[in-house]
């Protein structure tokens, strides 16, 4: 009971701890739909079911001794970030309200958005690896600790998707749409300041 009472609270104050993830599931819903940020947030979840199926291979006690692997991913992940984060701080005002309404992603982009985030993200591997290995007994079921990582991906989905319906409420997205570029403009600043604070982090394992 302890260690489930740990996954569980380890788990909740992870999700909602700011950063990549967060940042495109709320540009993603307030600047193009509803239906983007919800895929995008599945595609999080998706990510996150990546980080635990290699962590249960025991790949990830491998990611976590290789330093030359760490740092190839984290360098991996930041190079993405920054790359979508300058895409969006050249937005320009739109011409007109249908351009500003057209959806830029289709769902398949959605959702590999949201998958390359979560997926690319070192946090999310320091994370799982780090609960997986610290923190869930060795003698602990496969079947539990498959269990523990269903939770982890079922916690992503359904708190960045309430994040995607809440920023695409029409009363937040009325009032926002219309400094719509400079909407993006922040979120594009925040990956690009995300990326390069993993790329100039140091490891500390």
């Amino acid at each position: 009971m302890t260690e489930l009472l740990a996954v569980v609270a380890i788990t909740l104050f992870a999700v909602i701890s700011p950063g990549p993830d967060f940042a495109m599931v709320s540009r993603n819903s307030l600047l193009l739909s509803r239906r983007t940020g919800v895929l995008t947030a599945i595609g999080i979840a998706a990510g996150v079911c990546v980080h635990v199926a290699y962590t249960l291979l025991g790949v990830g006690l491998l990611i976590q001794q290789s330093l030359w692997l760490f740092n190839l991913i984290k360098l991996a992940g930041a190079a993405y970030l920054i790359f979508l984060g300058i895409k969006m701080l050249r937005a320009k005002p739109a011409a007109d309200e249908e351009s500003i309404c057209q959806p830029a992603l289709s769902s398949l982009g959605a959702l590999r958005t949201g998958f390359l985030t979560n997926v690319l993200n070192p946090k999310t591997t320091i994370f799982i690896v780090s609960l997986f290995m610290q923190v869930v007994q060795p003698q602990t079921p496969l079947a539990v600790q498959i269990g523990y990582g269903a939770f982890i991906a079922l916690a992503h989905a359904l708190w960045f998707g309430a994040v995607a319906l809440f920023f695409s409420t029409p009363a937040v997205r009325d009032r926002l749409l219309a400094v719509r570029h400079w909407i993006d403009r922040v979120f594009g600043g925040l990956l690009v300041g995300f990326g390069m604070l993993l790329a100039l982090t140091q490891p500390s394992r």
